[in-house]
């Protein structure tokens, strides 16, 4: 019973606890009906920690598993089955489609070696290459067969080990990744659920459509520079609603001239637009007279600027409204509220910082979100010799750039990080580069994320800059002044 857990989801752990309470061949007690239960999220709870040690991953491997690697594609897949020595059971590597005829014959394939080779368990080992990996893992752990990710970053590290050769092939890697898996070279993956995967998936929509909001932008502001660089001069900002309703209406500077300022008056007014009046419009028909933009090609000019408005525009409505989505997710998530109480912190960094997460109750402490996040301290020493310390940099991209960015903004409008921030950069004892205190500033707030979201309590200024631990004699500035 207690393996039929381990291998299982969450979600698929606390329905089979409930489908074993209610068996009456196994006449369970009703009053232990609840200890149980709690008994197996426990168990799963432990199998799917964060602090899972290497030892503990390799005892998961036993004479009675078998252990499959699987090398993923996009259209097609490879596997390889081997025991717990890593001697090999299949003749070669068996492909199969991405799709569901291809999973059931996957499955049926794992099944019969099972059988034949006189095992009890699976456990199948896959790199996370790109999102190719999604449809499979889940169709298996669906089937109650133990997934597990290995990093693409050993595969290629130690693809060499067994023949010498850098060579990549479908029958190679697998064979590669079940050895990283054999070993207990492996992560347990997580999937977030509910609001968590409503939340992230939000998160990563606003992600893409700000990278293609600035890509367009930037286009504006080339095509700009090449046909009407006096623009910039009226406008400090190219977005500015008054001059992109004038490009639209007359693109190039001939247009406008022709168009005189009376008619960008009247395209202001037409819109409603009162913020834009005479003098305004009077200095861009200025500007367009003198313009020493290129003329040729203006049909063409005049459609490329009627569509980059256009999508820009399309951008910005998309981002208001995946805006709204993101709040209304986040209002079912309390302590997203706790985080907005931090000084400096908006609802955009708060979100993002929920959706890459997840689910805190999946960390036991703040240095394994600092690891997950790529902000773990690494070292290169040898002997007598030791070398420069700095970030890992490996993890969960978009949050450590996200961290970054609400450090910089912490430092300048919140009074107890811009102290810490002081205090790292002035100590006597080691002081701090600019930069790598903007680093130890994420770090910490990290760790208060993390007792906000984990413990649910509120920001407290005081205990914040209290746990800060400074010489005798320092100095220390009033921050609730």
């Amino acid at each position: 019973l207690i393996h039929k857990i381990i291998v299982t989801t969450k979600k698929e752990t606390l329905k089979f606890a409930e489908k074993l309470c209610t068996d009456k061949q196994l006449n369970f007690p009703k009053n232990k009906i609840a200890d149980f239960q709690r008994l197996a999220y426990l168990i799963h709870k432990e199998v799917s920690n964060m602090n899972y040690t290497q030892n503990q991953k390799i005892m998961q491997v036993s004479i009675s598993t078998l252990v499959v690697g699987i090398d993923v594609g996009s259209e097609y897949h490879y596997a390889r089955a081997f025991d717990y020595r890593g001697m090999e059971f299949s003749r070669s590597a068996y492909g199969f489609g991405n799709f569901s005829d291809g999973f059931e014959k996957v499955l049926a394939w794992i099944n019969d070696m099972k059988k034949k080779n006189g095992k009890k368990d699976v456990i199948v080992g896959m790199e996370p290459t790109g999102h190719y990996w999604f449809c499979l893992g889940n169709f298996l752990m669906k089937h109650d067969i133990r997934v597990v990710l290995v990093n693409p970053h050993s595969v290629k590290k130690s693809k060499e080990l067994d023949d010498n050769s850098p060579s990549k092939n479908d029958r190679k890697d697998p064979k590669v990744i079940a050895g990283l898996v054999k070993d207990g070279r492996y992560q347990l993956p997580y999937i977030p659920d509910g609001i968590y995967a409503d939340l992230r998936g939000a998160s990563n929509i606003r992600a893409m459509l700000i990278e293609e909001k600035i890509r367009i932008a930037n286009r504006i502001q080339r095509w700009i520079k090449i046909h009407f660089p006096e623009y910039s001069e009226v406008y400090s900002k190219f977005d500015a609603k008054s001059g992109l309703m004038v490009l639209e209406k007359a693109a190039l500077p001939s247009e406008i001239v022709n168009l005189g300022a009376d008619g960008i008056v009247h395209i202001w007014r037409d819109a409603k637009l009162r913020a834009a009046g005479i003098d305004r419009a009077l200095d861009l028909w200025v500007a367009a007279k003198r313009s020493i933009g290129i003329t040729a090609g203006s049909e063409t000019a005049k459609l490329e600027i009627s569509i980059l408005i256009q999508d820009y525009k399309t951008k910005l409505e998309q981002l208001t409204e995946i805006m709204q989505k993101i709040e209304e997710y986040c209002n079912k998530i309390p302590a997203i509220a706790k985080l907005l109480e931090i000084p400096g912190v908006g609802i955009a960094t708060a979100s993002t910082i929920v959706a890459e997460v997840g689910d805190i109750r999946r960390f036991d402490s703040p240095k394994q979100l600092q690891k997950l996040v790529g902000l773990e301290i690494t070292a290169n020493s040898s002997g007598k010799h030791n070398g420069q310390s700095g970030i890992s940099r490996r993890g969960r991209k978009r949050l450590r750039y996200v961290l970054f960015e609400v450090a910089m903004a912490l430092v300048c409008k919140n009074r107890e990080f811009k102290e810490l921030h002081r205090y790292y950069t002035t100590r006597t004892k080691n002081p701090l580069k600019k930069m790598q205190s903007i680093m130890a500033v994420a770090c910490k707030f990290l760790r208060v994320v993390f007792a906000v979201l984990k413990k649910g309590v509120s920001y407290n200024p005081e205990k914040m800059v209290a746990d800060i631990k400074r010489p005798d004699g320092y100095k220390v500035y009033n921050v609730a002044a």
